[in-house]
């Protein structure tokens, strides 16, 4: 992200308030000169960004991505840092996750870090949100909600939200942390939604109020995987995320692991708990399957390249089905297939499990980065004692066919495909970054073309809605034939609507059924599988 993209008006002075010098380097890089016994900077920001990442200040409330705010000095990055607010509103509260230095002037507390990594790696809200607490196991856990009291039940999230930390502290044998914060903001309307960001001690999740209500299960997914990245990125980490470049790309091959199979555990702890069936585990697993052969670039990007190529997410062009594969869906299905071919080489005595917690353990405690996708194999391979090349050389480094049927049968199971008829628009889109749905193409000799749609065209609503999460998204619900409004944009800022009828196309609809002739191994693999464990040693 360009953190410097929101910057104006930088100013320098003495500590006598003599103006000094300052001159623009780069984007990201101002130079100060003379000043000999240290300085004071002063600069704007223009910070009205709802999400996660960025940062958002209104009269509702004050949320602070501080590496999207704060500058540092290049050579005082590793300096203590102290934290203060002025010109609060009386009735505002703050919450993050920094250690308490003393109160401040303002009335509210100061705060301090180790250094400037610590620092930003702390988020900040500020307004009258509505906040609990509880104590678990010896660690306390903040909930702090900024949204309308109509749009969440606290006591149903406070339930949530414990099942899960204990689920994750459990299955990792671990809890790094005395006290962790959750951050939630549940806006309206395509303004919000921004999903999830993990910190070493928090996690801000933005979620649209609207998705919530159609999608019960958007909320403990994203808590569980944003709580499980404290251990998955923020202490199990890539040598390649090391050190952090505030100003340029730091470059990974490992985002598969790192967001991807994070998915993956995401689901099982949600499983263990009892928040996900095995039914709708089993269905998960399908949908992602079902979506990465969809996309033809499963053939010409691999999961290492996925990764490396993150910062080209930004670009539409990117983001088509024929260019791109994503790192979080292939990842999370790698996840699923290392985990049943772990149990498969072991005889079911070691899982996922124990791979995570052997990097756990000589990564994280240790204080070692892990050498990316070699790193991840050397784990399993310490937890195994087996050579697991032919898994990372094919599928994780290259883009063979996933072995879908051969591992899933370890436990009795089987992918089964249907021929079904989906409804489609009769043109191809992608979404920019205001969340516009732009026509790439149009096919011939489709309603949508008869009606004068062309490349270029902007898709503003679709039935009177925005389109929040893709056409294709949008129509899912709809069947062959039914009639949908569109408002449109054309490339000249005209704006019309017109009607057309949804076509059809034959797609294969994926499924995970029970195979024909179940052993009692492959049973008691598959309950273990998806209790999240290794099975218990044979007799």
């Amino acid at each position: 992200r360009d953190f410097a993209q929101n910057v104006r008006g930088v100013q320098a002075w003495d500590f006598n308030h003599h103006p000094l010098p300052v001159r623009k380097i780069d984007k990201t890089t101002w130079h100060i000169s003379d000043a000999k016994d240290g300085f004071e900077l002063e600069y704007d920001i223009f910070a009205d960004q709802a999400g996660p990442y960025g940062a958002q200040f209104n009269s509702d409330h004050v949320f602070l991505n501080l590496a999207e705010v704060l500058a540092y000095a290049t050579d005082a990055r590793r300096s203590q840092v102290t934290l203060a607010f002025v010109n609060v509103p009386s009735q505002w509260h703050v919450a993050t996750a920094l250690a308490r230095a003393r109160q401040g002037t303002s009335g509210l507390p100061e705060f301090l870090a180790d250094n400037y990594d610590q620092l930003v790696d702390s988020p900040v809200e500020l307004g009258s949100f509505r906040e609990t607490s509880f104590q678990l196991g010896g660690a306390t856990y903040r909930i702090v909600v900024h949204a309308d009291a109509a749009d969440y039940d606290m006591r149903a999230l406070e339930d949530s939200v414990k099942k899960i930390v204990a689920a994750g502290v459990a299955w990792m044998d671990d809890r790094p942390f005395g006290e962790y914060l959750f951050i939630y903001h549940f806006p309206h309307g395509s303004n919000g939604g921004g999903g999830g960001m993990e910190h070493s001690y928090c996690t801000t999740i933005d979620l649209s109020a609207d998705r919530l209500k159609m999608d019960p299960l958007l909320l403990p997914r994203v808590t569980a995987h944003e709580f499980f990245h404290l251990w998955n990125v923020k202490r199990i980490r890539p040598a390649s995320l090391e050190p952090i470049d505030y100003a340029h790309e730091n470059y990974t091959r490992a985002l598969w692991f790192s967001e991807g199979v994070t998915n993956t555990v995401q689901e099982i702890l949600l499983l263990r708990v009892g928040i996900l069936d095995q039914k709708e585990f089993l269905a998960g697993v399908a949908h992602e399957i079902r979506a990465l052969q969809l996309r033809p670039a499963h053939r010409t990007q691999s999961a290492e390249d996925s990764s490396l190529d993150a910062w080209l997410e930004k670009y539409s062009q990117y983001r088509l089905p024929e260019r791109s594969i994503s790192y979080y869906n292939k990842g999370e299905i790698l996840g699923v297939l290392l985990d049943l071919a772990v149990r498969r080489s072991t005889d079911g005595q070691k899982s996922l499990r124990e791979v995570f917690q052997w990097m756990n353990q000589y990564y994280a405690r240790q204080s070692r980065f892990f050498d990316d996708s070699e790193g991840v194999r050397a784990a399993v391979e310490a937890v195994t004692g087996k050579d697991f090349r032919w898994f990372f050389s094919a599928y994780v480094a290259g883009v063979e066919e996933l072995p879908y049927d051969e591992l899933l049968s370890t436990v009795g199971l089987k992918l089964v495909q249907i021929k079904t008829k989906v409804p489609t628009v009769g043109f191809d889109s992608v979404r920019d970054f205001r969340r516009q749905a732009w026509v790439t193409a149009v096919d011939p000799g489709s309603d949508a073309q008869k009606a004068g749609l062309v490349s270029g065209d902007v898709i503003v609503e679709l039935n009177g809605k925005e389109i929040a999460s893709g056409v294709e998204t949008s129509i899912a619900s709809m069947h062959p034939g039914d009639t949908v409004k569109l408002k449109i944009n054309n490339n000249k800022g005209v704006a019309r609507e017109i009607k057309i009828k949804l076509g059809s196309r034959e797609e294969d609809e994926v499924s995970i059924a029970e195979t024909d002739k179940v052993t009692p191994q492959q049973r008691a693999r598959r309950a273990a599988w998806l209790a999240g464990e290794a099975e218990q040693p044979h007799p």
